[in-house]
């Protein structure tokens, strides 16, 4: 699904126009994406927790070459999804197996 995906579907649930939408979903990524670049730590209850990790630095390997290459420390981006959100996913990729199930299923 792309950005533009998720403004047509929000701007078609809730009435508003295709424009505003963008404008929202735009304020919100950049909210979001600030915060975490400014060290914050940013919970949305039911959906899940954004934070940023510290990674230490190491000796990676370009898969190329071979060749080793030292990765310096960095930070990165991470989410941890909230168990509501984790039981929501379980639930429907379980009833979309069992439906394929079904339908590839032979008639008798």
């Amino acid at each position: 699904m792309t950005k533009a995906d998720i403004v047509n579907r929000v701007a078609t649930a809730t009435g508003v126009t295709k424009f505003e939408t963008e404008i929202l979903i735009e304020g919100f990524f950049k909210t979001i994406a600030d915060a975490l670049a400014s060290g914050e730590h940013i919970e949305i209850r039911g959906f899940g927790t954004f934070k940023t990790k510290k990674r230490k630095p190491r000796m990676a390997r370009n898969p190329r070459t071979g060749e080793q290459v030292p990765l310096d420390e960095h930070y990165v981006p991470t989410f941890k999804p909230s168990r509501e959100l984790r039981s929501l996913i379980d639930e429907r990729q379980k009833s979309l197996e069992s439906l394929e199930i079904a339908a590839a299923a032979p008639v008798a």
